[in-house]
């Protein structure tokens, strides 16, 4: 079907429920999805983080986020991610690739939708 990007800007309930109810349910219909994570959100990747996340009235984190694994999503980490929260890819769920902006643009070029949280 279609590409799905969505740019993930921090580690909030307000940047990261929708962004993986989005892309869960764009995952589900057969879009291919592309989730990137700027530094602001790169802490949200770390083992234990969106499991243990709860929102008023939204589905279980850890539901949505098995979901994209599942489907195939992508879960792409800017690198400068890494240094700017002390942080070291073994710290990161095994799912993340961690790469440049660059790699992102070129992954996420004629996406049929864009979202950004």
């Amino acid at each position: 079907m279609g590409k799905v990007a969505i740019t993930v800007n921090g580690t909030e309930n307000k940047n990261l429920f929708p962004a993986f109810i989005l892309a869960s349910s764009a995952a589900a219909s057969g879009d291919d999805v592309i989730m990137y994570f700027t530094p602001d959100a790169a802490p949200a990747l770390k083992k234990g983080v969106l499991e243990n996340m709860k929102g008023k009235g939204m589905p279980e984190m850890v539901d949505l986020l098995e979901g994209v694994i599942a489907l195939d999503g992508r879960l792409l980490m800017c690198e400068l991610g890494l240094p700017a929260n002390d942080m070291t890819a073994d710290e990161l769920i095994e799912e993340v690739e961690v790469c440049g902006a660059t790699t992102f643009v070129v992954e996420a070029h004629g996406a049929d939708l864009s979202f950004s949280f």
